[in-house]
């Protein structure tokens, strides 16, 4: 009964502004004589007239006139909604969930999305920093961003930043009358400044590459972080050595806040990845994060 009404109040709507029902037919496009037959169920069904039949015009009674005053207008606003939504699944609406690292968010993700975010005011971004290696489908997130050689398999990969480096820095003050590492083995003889990773919840080895021959150091100090700002601070204050991308403290050793030790020891390597899965759909808010991530090498 109710979809009947529905179907039926539309018709009336329609032949009521138009005052005819051949008009109306034809601009619904149905035969004059289903449109009558669909307002005349309809008039059946409340126990009243809607419409004042005559040769020459067709008007709505005062009844008729009530349903077009109190029903029609949400007709309009249905029509309205639709038509917006039409319109939003070709224009960046939604909001996407991304998990990276702190580092990653700050020097990749965030200065490529904020001029997208102005751009398309409909568009939210949820960045979740984590060093956890995030199973992005069961966390329901839309994509990943983490260093290539930690992309899970199965995924769809797309390179987002440069091949950058990691530096062992401390302050001035902590070498003063200390040796300087002249090797990674001579760390473990340091205070140094350790990041825990919240995938196994294990202490970062720190990785170094030299004339093909990589070594893994475990180092020890007073003071472990599970973000690598937190390392960079402690080593400005001079707590120890802390290992972190070039990227966050080239500012620091240009300033002489900072000095690099092992720089023979620190070879460049692949950057950060955008991932996701095969299975994705790919929607027009995606498009336009993947679009503003690409790296141009």
């Amino acid at each position: 009964m109710m979809r009947e009404n529905v179907v039926d109040l539309m018709s009336f709507v329609v032949v009521a502004r138009v005052g005819s029902f051949t008009r109306a037919a034809a601009q619904i496009g149905v035969s004059q004589s289903a449109l009558s037959h669909a307002v005349r169920g309809l008039e059946e069904r409340l126990g009243m007239r809607l419409l004042t039949r005559t040769t020459r015009q067709v008007r709505p009674t005062a009844e008729g006139e009530r349903v077009l005053e109190r029903i029609a207008p949400h007709f309009a606003e249905i029509e309205d909604e639709l038509q917006a939504l039409v319109e939003m699944r070709d224009r960046p609406v939604g909001t996407i969930r991304i998990t990276a690292t702190d580092h990653a968010a700050d020097m990749v993700i965030w200065p490529r999305l904020a001029p997208v975010l102005k751009h398309y005011p409909d568009l939210k971004l949820e960045v979740v920093s984590d060093y956890a290696l995030t199973d992005i489908v069961a966390e329901k997130f839309d994509a990943g961003v983490r260093l290539g050689e930690q992309v899970a398999e199965g995924m769809i990969a797309m390179r987002v930043g440069p091949d950058f480096r990691m530096l062992a820095v401390a302050s001035p003050d902590y070498f003063r009358g200390r040796d300087r590492p002249a090797t990674p083995d001579a760390l473990t003889a340091h205070r140094c400044i350790n990041l825990r990773l919240s995938t196994h919840g294990a202490i970062y080895a720190w990785e170094f590459e030299k004339d093909g021959r990589e070594l893994r150091v475990r180092v020890d100090g007073q003071l472990t972080f599970n973000t690598i700002y937190a390392v960079v601070d402690a080593a400005l204050e001079g707590y120890g050595i802390g290992y972190v991308p070039e990227d966050m403290v080239r500012a620091h050793l240009d300033a002489g806040r900072l000095v690099s030790v092992l720089e023979d020891w620190s070879p460049p390597f692949p950057g950060y990845y955008l991932y996701y899965p095969h299975r994705r759909r790919a929607s027009p808010a995606f498009n336009v994060i993947l679009e503003a991530m690409r790296y141009a090498e």
